[in-house]
């Protein structure tokens, strides 16, 4: 199922078998100018994205077949679309494994579709904000927010939009220790639970993708009590 795409319009993929859920995102994204397209089943769901990749995903953890965290595993294994997932209500687990498999952003339900609505253009904002000429270059990593991409030692890193989000944070705050509550407030721009440790896992991907190591860390330094720190390739 989809809308009538507009010229130039963004698309979401939504990967739910709750088909009245699927019809009512489908109209009301639709208002907000974006093209959507749904898939009850995940194997359906992928088989879209790959025909067609969309502009981003929103994914339901309790699927058929095959749960959403293994559904964002699959789709994390080919591409790096920005991913929003629905979990259960309180469920913290849910959030943070499926942070680690590397979704932008989450949504217990039930929701208001507007706050959906606000996380998915927050999460797209967040992926196309860099100027044309804007570039870091640390030791052996370069940060090009032209292309929103980030190399190591020439090799280009793997990285989900949270995790270049937060890393072209820390670059441009390098030397400088930034707060969980500064994090949150400027790799998301919505509100974080006050003891959820969805940062610390972020921070915790990122470093694997680097090959820090948070005891001796060349890039990211661990301040207790308050938040991380950049350091910029030299080791403790």
């Amino acid at each position: 199922m989809a809308t009538r795409p507009a010229h130039g319009a963004q698309t979401v993929l939504v990967i739910d078998d709750d088909e009245r859920l699927n019809l009512l995102l489908t109209e009301y994204l639709g208002q907000f100018g974006f093209s959507v397209r749904t898939a009850d089943h995940p194997e359906a769901g992928l088989r879209s994205l790959r025909s067609d990749p969309p502009d981003i995903v929103v994914l339901d953890i309790m699927l058929p077949g095959m749960d959403g965290l293994a559904v964002c595993r699959k789709i994390r294994e080919a591409s790096r679309v920005p991913i929003v997932m629905l979990t259960a209500r309180g469920s913290v687990t849910d959030r943070i494994v499926g942070l680690e498999m590397g979704a932008d952003d989450y949504l217990p339900k039930p929701f208001e579709p507007r706050e959906l609505v606000a996380r998915v253009q927050a999460v797209l904002r967040r992926g196309s904000a860099a100027s044309a000429d804007d570039r870091v270059r640390v030791g052996d990593l370069d940060v090009n927010w032209a292309t929103r991409t980030a190399t190591l030692r020439g090799e280009t890193l793997p990285l989900t939009t949270s995790e270049f989000e937060l890393l072209g944070l820390l670059v441009r705050s390098r030397g400088r220790v930034l707060s969980r509550e500064r994090i949150m407030d400027q790799v998301r721009g919505v509100d974080w639970d006050a003891y959820d440790r969805s940062i610390d896992v972020l921070v915790s991907r990122l470093r694997q993708k680097l090959g820090d190591d948070a005891k001796q860390p060349a890039f990211i330094r661990t301040v207790r009590g308050t938040g991380y720190c950049f350091i910029g390739g030299d080791r403790d």
